[in-house]
């Protein structure tokens, strides 16, 4: 199942102390798929066949960004064109919510509204659109095939119900910034689980896995419990990292922004609160983490069963590290200001 590369976190950069969270850094492993520089020259082809980006920066995007590291750090183990099809999804995923960003920014509401439509009818009938002339479309089209030839019926109709609710969390996220409305910090949680896409990335682990797993083992308590923790890390730490750029953007949709909002909090305080609450997600992580890997070894399950849920355990665990680190090599996080702010300095137009 380990076969991976482990990396220096040198190679990633250094973690400023208001970030920093020693627990991630002392007990989870940096990891790399071993076919991360394979996967890099894959998903500039990629890019440029679906017209995400221009052909002159494509390099800055593959490597100034560091998409593909991140994936390839919580994709461990997986088959070559698993690894593939899960990259070119998390790179959409970043150019969507891009595109989505500066519709809000200026009230586009017809150009939204016709991308929403347009992607809930690509995840019922990919095939339709694998040619569209609209990047975003084509693309998102292409991994759904590609998905539909690795996994199952059952498999592909969850992820694409999973697909359906993040468009819709979109949604409602553009119509409270066009409104200027930030919601508050319960509702700004839930609504996280749908922008982030935490059940997407989480059918994903068993894509990486080779396998779907079956319905009573994804339902297990424990199981879910650290698919959450994992995914919540994510989430919450994506914030973390993004508060001062996302309010130099302008934008209303970050933990700590609502606790800025409504809890009257400075940005330093907010800072540190969405910390302790990452902090926690880490320690739910590990107590889940032994409980599920316990009940799959008293579970009398199916030797390959049980590895398949081995190994998305396991990426869980390098879902935590890989974002972690992710954030501090990244372009994408290293920017706090800039003219125009509508058009981060990481957004190109293809």
């Amino acid at each position: 199942m380990d076969v991976s590369i482990q990396q220096s976190a040198s190679h990633w950069g250094a973690v400023p102390a208001e970030f920093a969270i020693p627990l991630v850094e002392s007990a989870f492993v940096l990891r790399h798929h071993e076919d991360g520089l394979r996967l890099r020259e894959h998903s500039r082809r990629w890019m440029l066949e679906h017209r995400l980006v221009p052909v002159d920066v494509v390099g800055t995007q593959a490597d100034g960004l560091r998409y593909t590291e991140l994936v390839a750090s919580y994709s461990v183990g997986a088959p070559f064109d698993a690894l593939c099809a899960i990259s070119d999804l998390s790179i959409w995923f970043f150019v969507w919510d891009d595109k989505h960003g500066r519709y809000a920014f200026h009230h586009q509401h017809g150009q939204w509204a016709a991308l929403r439509d347009a992607l809930y009818r690509v995840v019922d009938a990919p095939a339709a659109y694998s040619h569209d002339a609209e990047p975003l479309l084509s693309g998102l089209a292409d991994c759904l095939l590609r998905f539909h030839a690795l996994m199952s019926e059952h498999w592909n109709t969850s992820i694409a119900e999973h697909l359906r609710a993040v468009i819709h969390a979109y949604d409602i996220e553009y119509r409270e910034r066009i409104n200027n409305y930030v919601p508050p910090i319960d509702d700004y949680v839930k609504l996280r689980a749908g922008t982030f896409g935490y059940r997407v990335w989480l059918d994903c682990l068993e894509l990486a896995a080779g396998r779907t797993l079956p319905a009573d083992i994804r339902q297990w308590g424990e199981y879910r419990r650290a698919g959450l923790a994992s995914q919540e890390f994510a989430g919450w730490y994506n914030d973390l990292c993004s508060i001062r750029k996302e309010l130099a953007a302008g934008e209303l949709h970050n933990l700590g922004i609502t606790m800025i909002k409504h809890r009257g909090l400075s940005v330093g305080d907010a800072i540190d609160e969405v910390r302790e609450r990452v902090i926690t997600r880490v320690e739910d992580f590990l107590l889940a983490e032994r409980a599920a890997l316990e009940r799959v070894d008293r579970a009398n399950l199916p030797s390959e069963i049980a590895d398949a849920v081995r190994h998305c355990v396991f990426n869980m665990r390098n879902w935590i590290s890989s974002v972690y680190w992710f954030h501090h090599a990244s372009e994408r996080y290293n920017v706090n200001a800039w003219a125009d702010r509508s058009h981060p300095p990481y957004v190109v137009d293809a």
